[in-house]
C-alpha cells in the first residue's frame, strides 16, 4: 500500500516541474527571414555549436516574405518555452519603425536573448570626388548643395539611414539616389555614375586597396579591426553611428532561466575560432559580452533611432 501511494505521489510530482527534463530536451528552431544571407549563415554557425554543447539538434527555419514580418509574427505567437528563437538584425529595428500597422509589438512580444555581432559600413567615394576625408566631403556638399549624389538601397535601408544621419548631423544637402540593391549603388559609385555610397567592409576593401574607390570612414563609433586604417565618421561628426547588427530573441515570457542559459552558451559559441573566422568574412565584429536586458535596451534604442531617421527622410513602405 505504501509503495502504491509513493508511486501516485511521484507521478503527481512529475506532472509538474519536479521531474521535468532540463532544457533543452528537444530540438530548437532558429527562425530567419531569408535563405543564404548573413543572418541565415549566423544561425547555422550558432546552431552547430549549440548542438555540440547540448546534444540537441538546432534547426534553421526560413520564413521568407513581407520584409521579415511573416517570421516575426510566427515567433511572436510561438510557445514561450525556449524552443523557438528568431535571428533579428538592424533590419528588424528599421521595419518595426517603418511599418505603422504591425501584427506584433517589436518590444512587448519578444524576450531579448543575446546580442551577437555588429557590422560597420564604409563610406566610399569615387576617386574623381575632390574629398579625401569626411570633413572635406561635408565642405564640398556645403559648397554644392544638392549636387552630390549618394547611392543607397532606399531611404528605409541601412545605407539610406546612414546617409540621412550624415545629412541630419552635418546640416548638408545631398541627393539620395535609391537603387534596388546596395550592390547596384556600389557598382555605379565605382563607375563614377554617382559620387559615393555606404557598403559593408568585405565588399569594398578590394576596390579601395586597388584605388578604384576611396574609403573615407566607417560608420561605427569606434574604428574597426576589419579596416583599422579608416577613421570613423564620428571622429568628424560626434555621435554619428549607424551599423548593422545580429541578435537573437524569443517569444515574450520565455522563462528567465532559459534565457540566461541561452545567453551564456551563445556567448561561448560566438567566441569559438570557427565563428570568429566566419564573422570576419561577413564583415562583422563580435559584440562585447552582454546580458539579455542590455540587448533589450539596445534593441529599443535602435528602433527609436530608426523611427527618427525614417521620419526625417520621409521614407514610406514599398
Amino acid at each position: 500500500m505504501k509503495n502504491c501511494l509513493s508511486l501516485v505521489v511521484l507521478s503527481m510530482l512529475c506532472a509538474g516541474t519536479v521531474c521535468a527534463q532540463p532544457y533543452p530536451a528537444k530540438p530548437i528552431r532558429i527562425v530567419v527571414t531569408s535563405f543564404g544571407s548573413g543572418p541565415d549563415l549566423m544561425a547555422r554557425l550558432i546552431g552547430r555549436r549549440l548542438t555540440e554543447a547540448w546534444g540537441q539538434q538546432v534547426i534553421v527555419d526560413a520564413r521568407v516574405g513581407a520584409t521579415g514580418r511573416i517570421a516575426a509574427e510566427h515567433v511572436a505567437r510561438s510557445a514561450a518555452d525556449g524552443y523557438t528563437l528568431m535571428m533579428v538584425t538592424s533590419q528588424f529595428a528599421i521595419g518595426s519603425a517603418l511599418y505603422e500597422k504591425l501584427t506584433f509589438d517589436p518590444i512587448k512580444d519578444f524576450s531579448p536573448v543575446a546580442m551577437l555581432a555588429s557590422t560597420p559600413f564604409v563610406l566610399v567615394v569615387h576617386p574623381s570626388v575632390p574629398a579625401k576625408s569626411v570633413k572635406e566631403l561635408i565642405a564640398l556638399a556645403k559648397a554644392r548643395p544638392g549636387q552630390l549624389q549618394g547611392g543607397t538601397s532606399g531611404a528605409g535601408s541601412p545605407s539610406g539611414l546612414s546617409l540621412q544621419r550624415l545629412k541630419s548631423l552635418s546640416g548638408v544637402s545631398i541627393t539620395d539616389i535609391p537603387f534596388k540593391t546596395i550592390a547596384q549603388a556600389f557598382t555605379d559609385t565605382a563607375a563614377g555614375q554617382i559620387h559615393f555610397t555606404f557598403t559593408v567592409v568585405p565588399a569594398v576593401l578590394p576596390s579601395v586597396r586597388a584605388g578604384r574607390l576611396r574609403g573615407l570612414a566607417v560608420t561605427s563609433l569606434k574604428r574597426t579591426p576589419l579596416a583599422p586604417e579608416l577613421p570613423t565618421i564620428a571622429e568628424t561628426i560626434p555621435g554619428y553611428e549607424v551599423i548593422g547588427w545580429y541578435g537573437l530573441v524569443a517569444p515574450a515570457r520565455t522563462p528567465a532561466e532559459i534565457i540566461t542559459k541561452l545567453n551564456t552558451e551563445i556567448g561561448v559559441a560566438m567566441r569559438s575560432a570557427e565563428v570568429l573566422e566566419r564573422l570576419e568574412t561577413l564583415g562583422a565584429e563580435l559584440s562585447p559580452p552582454a546580458n539579455a536586458q542590455a540587448f533589450g535596451a539596445y534593441l529599443a534604442a535602435q528602433i527609436e533611432q530608426s523611427r527618427q531617421l525614417i521620419k526625417e527622410s520621409g521614407a514610406v513602405p514599398d
